[in-house]
């Protein structure tokens, strides 16, 4: 069956018609996931992909069957030219399957970090789609304080994750992240880091840190769109970055396992 020419912006899924070109819409989102596409290639799509599949299931979404023709077509419709972030949708109320396709911003080697916790506004924080609003806000937030990202923190203060990116850091040459009991967002990125860091023999350990002890340490945010990033600067505050030694050389192992995306 010929397929609708996609080209940036949202478009509508159906079995019938594939992806259709739609009109923007309010509605919430009950599931949304996003990757990086740099010239058809793409890092961990098939774990993007299970992510997905997984949260649509837990909010009794399309059945499987509908769900694997969309991500089908989807990634048919992905451009093989040019920097873009799609994102895949499951819209609340009329459980419309969505694709939003989006030229991908400047993608950045540093990052600057608010030095003052956020208390996590979120309502499902392992399921990406139902915050975005409110990640945005508090990302609104950072940007008034001079940052562009800002870490959500437990009611005690611990260290889950910033609005957009998981948080990892170095405590001497043990790599860092927080403990998986607590609030945080399934990466994928941050998984492959993990695994790499077991491959290759550097120690992982899950921990409970306050933003203040994260003072002069090497601190990432890692996701899909940028990688890993550096803090460079922690505004706000007293705190200091550490230089990023470590950061060069993982950042482009990287960017070395993009895999071109299927054939169409």
């Amino acid at each position: 069956m010929s397929r609708p020419v996609i080209t940036e912006g949202l478009s509508v899924w159906s079995p019938a018609r594939g992806l259709t070109p739609a009109a923007k819409t309010a509605a919430p989102l009950l599931v949304a996931d996003s990757w990086l596409v740099r010239d058809g290639r793409v890092r961990g799509l098939e774990r993007h992909r299970e992510r997905f599949l997984r949260a649509c299931g837990e909010v009794d979404g399309p059945p499987l069957r509908r769900l694997l023709e969309f991500w089908r077509d989807m990634t048919d419709a992905l451009p093989r030219t040019g920097e873009w972030f799609p994102r895949v949708e499951l819209a609340s109320g009329t459980s419309e399957l969505r694709l939003l396709l989006r030229h991908a911003p400047p993608l950045g080697t540093g990052v600057r970090v608010w030095a003052t916790g956020q208390c996590d506004p979120r309502s499902v924080p392992r399921r990406k789609g139902p915050d975005l609003a409110a990640l945005a806000r508090v990302r609104e937030r950072a940007s008034g304080a001079g940052a562009e990202e800002a870490v959500l923190i437990t009611p005690s203060g611990a260290v889950l994750e910033t609005a957009t990116a998981s948080v990892l850091w170095w405590e001497d040459d043990t790599l860092c992240l927080p403990p998986p009991r607590l609030p945080v967002l399934p990466g994928v990125t941050v998984a492959l880091v993990q695994e790499r860091a077991g491959r290759e023999g550097v120690p992982v350990a899950h921990r409970e840190r306050t933003v203040a002890q994260l003072d002069g340490r090497e601190v990432w945010l890692v996701n899909a769109l940028h990688g890993i990033r550096p803090v460079t600067t922690w505004t706000g505050g007293s705190l200091k970055a550490a230089p990023a030694d470590r950061a060069p050389e993982w950042r482009a192992w990287l960017d070395g396992i993009m895999e071109p995306l299927p054939d169409r």
